[in-house]
């Protein structure tokens, strides 16, 4: 068979994985978002009673901008990494819809987490944090096998990026199962651990950045 043909449908067939994985990512978040409805008032409305009714819809917001946020850094992840992918095999398919089986449970366990985030009830936080910590332990395992010289999945991927993108999977899982150790001690101070999220990035950010520069320009 031609080479040129071969090479082609290589191409072709990644293009289908990643295009796959970028539709289940935008109906997660489309689903994240159907769980945010309009209140509904029966009888005598006024700007009160709907002021009312958003206030009670607080939790909700707050548990759908934590997972809008958590899905959308990792699809920013996945999208660098397939930016490195220029081959693949079965079992990068099955990591990859592993990985996106995390991805549509976060509607669910999202919906169930805010629900009842102002009762401090262990069990819908409990299967949130499992959710995001099998999330982020996916995409780790993804870039630990893609980045693997001996797999020959990748060009370009020099191992302070891979490093990095590895630790930056991680860290969120990481936050989530010290959130659950503080909802022991403080429930009242766990619900707003995610809020370190960020400073955590930007912090690994800053840490590889010197690293990554080296080893390019090396």
């Amino acid at each position: 068979m031609n080479p040129l043909h071969n090479e082609l449908k290589k191409e072709f067939q990644l293009e289908r994985m990643i295009l796959f994985s970028d539709a289940v990512f935008a109906i997660a978040i489309t689903l994240l978002a159907i769980e945010l409805k309009v209140p509904v008032i029966v009888t005598g409305i006024t700007d009160h009673k709907l002021a009312e009714s958003l206030n009670e819809m607080i939790p909700k917001f707050i548990g759908f901008l934590i997972s809008f946020f958590i899905i959308g850094q990792y699809w920013t992840i996945h999208h660098r990494l397939f930016g490195f992918v220029v081959n693949y095999n079965l079992r990068l398919m099955w990591l990859n819809l592993v990985f996106l089986l995390a991805v549509v449970l976060m509607p669910f366990t999202s919906a169930f987490y805010s629900e009842y985030i102002t009762y401090y009830l262990k069990i819908p936080s409990i299967f949130y944090i499992i959710n995001i910590c099998f999330l982020g332990f996916m995409n780790y395992l993804m870039w630990r096998y893609v980045s693997n010289p001996k797999h020959a999945l990748s060009e370009g991927l020099v191992k302070p990026v891979a490093n990095y993108y590895s630790m930056r999977a991680i860290a969120v899982p990481i936050i989530f199962l010290l959130m659950a150790l503080m909802f022991l001690i403080s429930p009242h101070v766990a619900i707003w651990m995610p809020a370190i999220i960020p400073p955590v990035i930007g912090l690994l950010s800053k840490y590889y950045k010197k690293r990554i520069i080296f080893s390019v320009n090396k």
